[in-house]
């Protein structure tokens, strides 16, 4: 069964960095698109970034030069390595898989998160 364990969160100070790591299983990781989602407390959950099977990606306006997806096919592991973090980056962050090779498919599968803390 399809399965995504998230790793690498924690408590960092601003100005740090961070690499979340998710491993997947359970499907043929090369076919499909991946990506990063977070969810900040008494907020509703967002699309941080997204990596299509093809290596293209995409990010939300706020990480922009701060955050980068890659992938690691023969390793079946995603990443998001977070750099410059602030205090707004505070959150659950979620590794998610998509319905398809493209970053515009659908989510079908979620990890169970990782808990990242921003904070002096």
């Amino acid at each position: 069964q399809v399965q995504l364990v998230e790793s690498g969160g924690g408590l960092v100070q601003p100005g740090g960095s961070l690499r979340l790591s998710c491993a997947a299983s359970g499907f043929t990781f090369s076919d499909y698109a991946m990506s990063w989602y977070r969810q900040a407390p008494e907020k509703e959950r967002e699309l941080v970034a997204r990596i299509s099977s093809g290596g293209s990606t995409d990010y939300v306006d706020s990480v922009k030069g701060r955050f980068t997806i890659s992938r690691d096919n023969a390793k079946n592991t995603v990443y998001l390595q977070m750099n410059s973090l602030k205090p707004e980056d505070t959150a659950v962050y979620y590794c998610s898989k998509r319905a398809g090779g493209a970053m515009s498919r659908r989510v079908d599968f979620w990890g169970q998160g990782t808990q990242v803390i921003v904070s002096s």
